[in-house]
C-alpha cells in the first residue's frame, strides 16, 4: 500500500483538530503520514498535536509554519514536501473512512508518468448538519482556460500524484504568493500538461463552515453579494494579478500552448472596453456553469478585473 503524505496547514485550530484527526485515523487507506505546519501565536493546537503524536507513534511531524496566512503556509509545506502521494488537509473537516482510498485509486488509473490531481465533491457543514445540498458535478472539461478564471480543485479535497508532487514542489521554490494554494495547483497542473480528475460521487468530506474559515463554501445570497461587491471593489482582479504574478514564475514549466494562452489573458485583462471583451471571448475562457461565464464577462465589462 502506498503511503500517503497529509500537509495539513493550522492555525487556533484546537476547537476542531479533535475531529478532524480522529476522521484520519479511521481511514481505509491506512498507510498515511501527517506533517502538520502550525502558523498559531498560542499553543493550542500544539498541545493537540504534541498529544497526538505522542499517541500515535510515526503518524505525525510537527513543524513551524511561516507565519503569514494559510497560503503561504501551505506552500511552505509543499517546498519541503517528500516524494509520493501527497493529501492536502484542512485543520477543521471531517473525512469520511474512504476519502484517501478513493482518491487513490482515481489517480491509480491515470498515466503514471504524468503530473496528476485529483479533486472531489465536499459536503458544506456547520459542525453539527449538513448546510444544504453537497457541491454539484462538474459541468465542463476541467483545463487551463478553465482555470485562468476559475478554481473547481477544492484545496481540502486535492490529492497529488509523486509526478505532481515533483512539480510543485520544483514550482514552490520559485513562488513568493499566491492567492490560494489549491487554485494555484489547479492552474500549475493544467498549464505544464498534466491531468486533473474531478470525483463527482458522494461527497468525501463533512467541509466545516464557521467565522473563521479562511475562504469557505460561500453559499447564500449574503455570500453571493459579498462576492459581487468584492468585485466591484477590486478584489477578483486583485486574485487574478496574485495568479498571474505566480504563474511567471513558472512560465518554463508552461507547456507552449498554454504559455501563450497565459500571455494572451494577460493581454486581454490590460485592454479596455469592448477590446478586453473581443480578446476574452477568442481565448475562450470559461467557467463551469454558463451564468458564472457570463458573471466573469460582466466583471470584465466593469474593468474589475
Amino acid at each position: 500500500m502506498d503511503t500517503i503524505t497529509i500537509l495539513m496547514g493550522v492555525y487556533k485550530g484546537g476547537d476542531f483538530l479533535p475531529e478532524q484527526l480522529a476522521s484520519m485515523l479511521g481511514q481505509t487507506h491506512s498507510a498515511w503520514h501527517l506533517i502538520a505546519s502550525d502558523d498559531s501565536p498560542v499553543d493550542d493546537s500544539r498541545h493537540l498535536l504534541k498529544r497526538f503524536s505522542r499517541e500515535h507513534s510515526g503518524r505525525m511531524s510537527l513543524v513551524r509554519g511561516p507565519g503569514v496566512g494559510f497560503s503561504a503556509n501551505y506552500l511552505s509545506l509543499l517546498r519541503a514536501a517528500p516524494s509520493g502521494y501527497v493529501a492536502l488537509a484542512d485543520q477543521d473537516d471531517v473525512w469520511h473512512p474512504d476519502k484517501l482510498a478513493r482518491a487513490h485509486a482515481a489517480l491509480a488509473t491515470l498515466p503514471a508518468g504524468r503530473p496528476a490531481l485529483y479533486c472531489a465533491r465536499v459536503q458544506p457543514w456547520d459542525g453539527a448538519v449538513p448546510l444544504g445540498a453537497p457541491a454539484r458535478a462538474l459541468a465542463r472539461p476541467l483545463g487551463f482556460a478553465n482555470a485562468l478564471i476559475e478554481n473547481v480543485a477544492v484545496g481540502n479535497t486535492i490529492v497529488l500524484n509523486p509526478p505532481a508532487v515533483d512539480l510543485a514542489r520544483q514550482a514552490a521554490q520559485h513562488t513568493t504568493q499566491v492567492f490560494a494554494h489549491d487554485w494555484w495547483l489547479y492552474q500549475l497542473i493544467t498549464g505544464t500538461g498534466g491531468i486533473v480528475y474531478h470525483d463527482d460521487g458522494p461527497p468525501v468530506l463533512l467541509y466545516r463552515q464557521h467565522g473563521g474559515n479562511a475562504i469557505g463554501a460561500g453559499r447564500g445570497i449574503v455570500a453571493q453579494l459579498r462576492r459581487k461587491s468584492g468585485v466591484l471593489r477590486g478584489a477578483f482582479a486583485q486574485r487574478l494579478s496574485l495568479n498571474a504574478d505566480a504563474l511567471e514564475q513558472s512560465r518554463a514549466l508552461l507547456t507552449p500552448e498554454n504559455r501563450t494562452l497565459f500571455d494572451a489573458f494577460e493581454t486581454a485583462r490590460a485592454q479596455s472596453g469592448t477590446a478586453r471583451l473581443w480578446q476574452l471571448a477568442r481565448l475562450g475562457v470559461y467557467r463551469q456553469r454558463p451564468l458564472k461565464t457570463a458573471g466573469f464577462f460582466g466583471a470584465a465589462a466593469l474593468g474589475r478585473i
